[in-house]
C-alpha cells in the first residue's frame, strides 16, 4: 500500500491552512505588506530533515509575529504537517536537482521540487510579484486576492441557483409522470445527468470556499441551503436502476460520478449504467419506480420504514393501491403510520393536479 498522501486530500488542507482567518495567512499577508518572500515547508519532520540541512533549530509554537521574524533571513522555514510548531528556521532546502520544474525562480524552483520529492506541502510567497504559490505534491496553486475569490464564489453560486431550477423541474415533471405511470428512461437520464450537474458545480465552489476561509462562511451557508434537494434527486437512480448480480446502488452511483464532464453530456452512457439500452429509442416500455424519493417526500418517513415498503410492495405503483391494511403487514408500520403514509401520497397527488381512485 502506498504511503504517498492523497493530493486531493493534502490539497484542501493547504488550503485551509493558509486561508484567511488562519495564523499562517496573518503571517504570510505580514510578509507581503513588508515586500519579503518567504519558503514554508509543511511536512513529517525526519523527511524534510533528511532533504535540507543547516539553520537553526526551534521547536516552537507557531506564532504569526515569530513567522514574519524568521522569514527575515534567507532559508526556508520547516514545520510539522499541521503547521502548529515550528521545527527549523533558515534552513537550506536540497531537493533532488533532476526533479523537473517549469518554474524560472530559484525560490520557486526549490519549492516545486521540494513538495514532489518530499510528498509535501511548500508555499512559496514571491518578493518580486507579492504572490502567494502552494505545491502540493505534483500540483500548483497561486492564491488569488479576496476580491477575486469572492466575485469568482458568487459567479458560481449563480451558476448553481440557474441549474438547480432546471432540476427541480425535472424532478417535478418525473414525479407527474410516476403519478401517471408514463416514465421513460429518457426523463430518467435526463433528471440523473442535470442533478450531477449541479453537484460537480458544487465540487468546484467547494476548493474556492476553503481558500477563502472565515471570508466565505456566508458562501458556505448559502451552499449548503441551495444543495438541500439534492439527496432527494439522488435516488432517482435507486429507484430505476435495473438490478443486476454484484450491482448495487452504491457502485452505480460511483459510475455515475466517474463520468467525464462529456460522457455525461451523452444520455446514453447514464442509460447503460443503469442497466438500459444505450439507444433511450430502443426503451420502448414505460418504467416503474420503486418509490424511494416519493416515499422520501412523505413527511419524511424513516429510511427503514421506506426500506420495508419497497421490499414488501416491489414499486410505488404498489404501495399507491395497497390499502390501509397491507401496509399495516408491513414491519414497524402500525395504523397510524399506515393512515399517515396513505394520506401523505394523497396530498402530493393533490399538489400534483391529480385524482387519486383505487
Amino acid at each position: 500500500m502506498s504511503n504517498i498522501p492523497d493530493t486531493d486530500e493534502l490539497f484542501k488542507k493547504a488550503l485551509q491552512m493558509v486561508a484567511p482567518g488562519s495564523r499562517i495567512r496573518e503571517a504570510l499577508s505580514a510578509i507581503i505588506q513588508s515586500g519579503m518572500g518567504a519558503l514554508l515547508c509543511f511536512g513529517e519532520p525526519r523527511k524534510l530533515s533528511s532533504l535540507s540541512e543547516g539553520g537553526v533549530e526551534l521547536n516552537e509554537e507557531l506564532k504569526p509575529q515569530l513567522i514574519y521574524e524568521l522569514s527575515k533571513m534567507d532559508g526556508a522555514i520547516i514545520l510539522n504537517s499541521d503547521g502548529t510548531e515550528i521545527l527549523y528556521a533558515n534552513r537550506f532546502l536540497k531537493p533532488n536537482a533532476k526533479i523537473p520544474s517549469d518554474e524560472t525562480g530559484t525560490r520557486h524552483r526549490v519549492a516545486q521540487r521540494m513538495a514532489q520529492q518530499a510528498h509535501c506541502i511548500v508555499v512559496a510567497v514571491s518578493q518580486r510579484r507579492s504572490s502567494v504559490t502552494i505545491y502540493v505534491n505534483d500540483r500548483k496553486h497561486v492564491l488569488a486576492p479576496l476580491p477575486t475569490l469572492l466575485n469568482r464564489a458568487m459567479q458560481s453560486l449563480q451558476t448553481i441557483e440557474k441549474f438547480l431550477v432546471t432540476m427541480n423541474q425535472s424532478l417535478q415533471d418525473l414525479t407527474l409522470r410516476e403519478f401517471q405511470d408514463v416514465v421513460t428512461i429518457f426523463d430518467v437520464c435526463k433528471t440523473i445527468q442535470r442533478t450531477q450537474v449541479v453537484l460537480r458545480l458544487a465540487d468546484e465552489l467547494h476548493p474556492i470556499i476553503l481558500e477563502l476561509g472565515i471570508e466565505g462562511r456566508l458562501i458556505q451557508l448559502q451552499l449548503k441551503e441551495l444543495l438541500v434537494p439534492v439527496p432527494e434527486a439522488e435516488l432517482v437512480l435507486k429507484d430505476y436502476y435495473r438490478e443486476r448480480s454484484g450491482i448495487d446502488y452504491n457502485n452505480l452511483l460511483e459510475k455515475i460520478h466517474a463520468l467525464t464532464q462529456d460522457e455525461l453530456l451523452d444520455l446514453s452512457n447514464i442509460s447503460q449504467i443503469l442497466g438500459y439500452s444505450s439507444n433511450l429509442r430502443s426503451v420502448d416500455t414505460y418504467l416503474t419506480p420503486r418509490g424511494y424519493r416519493i416515499l422520501t417526500m412523505t413527511h419524511r418517513l424513516p429510511t427503514v420504514l421506506i426500506e420495508n415498503l419497497v421490499a414488501k410492495f416491489g414499486g410505488i405503483k404498489q404501495i399507491l393501491h395497497a390499502s390501509k391494511e397491507d401496509l399495516m403487514d408491513v414491519e414497524g408500520i402500525g395504523d397510524i403510520m399506515a393512515e399517515r403514509i396513505r394520506s401523505s401520497l394523497n396530498l402530493l397527488r393533490s399538489q400534483m393536479g391529480l385524482e387519486f381512485r383505487r
